[in-house]
């Protein structure tokens, strides 16, 4: 019987052919053996399987350094960029393509991260969030304290399609809120930020239905924001959103330094 398994199987030929006496010595082996013999094999190779898939999803949230610094024009995006990489003041002016470089956060273990600015004219943002998406580790959506009030719809809009394509990605990126250019005495708070987004965002839902993800096109089910039936609010994502306060220029002008300590924090923890 097992030399006309022998025949049946060598007659493949080639590779199979190759191994096929091995095959059958280790077939016979375990044959004359204790059982258990084979089960202890079959559990070492469950464990060898498990340690090559983990490796393998370990080293693709490895690859995945980047953080894509988004918002909309005027944001004080590109400000902070400048600031985190060289702790400077620098005179920045509305971009037409994205601007990238490496940032050593502030952690004992040294690692690194590639901040990535993206444009945030309408015409533009999108396009470009779509190419750098694979890479995403974290999106900054950075927001005008400042200018909140008159641009809480804008903000609403593009943020509602920012969240929807974060959520439809494989690999769900850390999401953080930077309400920047709290030197400004009628900049809003954190918090009130929030709960106007959180209601804007609510009647954005019900007036636009869910479409599929700009960034992942592989998506077959429109990607739902928050819980139906229920008042939208930025706990109900699956992906945690963050908020935090600060200031690019600082509360002391131009020559002053930066209040961005937090974000500075949240990027070591996040790295």
């Amino acid at each position: 019987m097992a030399s006309a398994d022998s025949r049946r199987m060598g007659d493949t030929g080639g590779a199979g052919g190759t191994f096929q006496p091995y095959l059958d010595s280790l077939r016979q082996e375990l044959q004359q053996r204790d059982p258990t013999l084979l089960s202890v094999l079959v559990s070492l190779l469950v464990v060898l399987l498990t340690l090559v898939l983990w490796k393998f999803i370990w080293s693709r949230k490895s690859s995945q350094r980047a953080v894509l610094l988004v918002g909309l024009c005027d944001s004080g995006k590109t400000l902070l960029f400048v600031r985190l990489l060289t702790g400077h003041y620098r005179d920045t002016q509305t971009s037409i393509t994205d601007s990238s470089a490496v940032y050593r956060v502030n952690n004992n273990r040294g690692n690194s991260l590639t901040l990535i600015d993206l444009p945030g004219h309408e015409s533009l943002r999108l396009q470009f969030l779509e190419r750098f998406k694979s890479s995403a580790r974290a999106v900054v959506f950075v927001v005008d304290s400042a200018a909140f009030q008159r641009e809480v719809k804008d903000v609403a809009e593009f943020l509602y399609q920012v969240l929807i394509d974060s959520m439809s990605l494989k690999n769900t990126p850390s999401f953080l809120i930077a309400c920047n250019k709290q030197d400004i005495a009628m900049a809003k708070s954190a918090k009130l930020i929030q709960q106007q987004l959180e209601k804007e965002l609510n009647t954005l839902r019900v007036t636009r239905s869910a479409a599929p993800s700009t960034l992942d096109n592989s998506s077959i089910v429109p990607v739902q924001l928050g819980k139906k039936g229920k008042e939208f609010e930025f706990s109900q994502l699956p992906l945690k959103v963050e908020f935090l306060e600060c200031s690019a220029k600082g509360r002391r002008g131009d020559t002053g330094s930066a209040d961005i300590q937090d974000l500075e924090k949240w990027l070591a923890k996040i790295a």
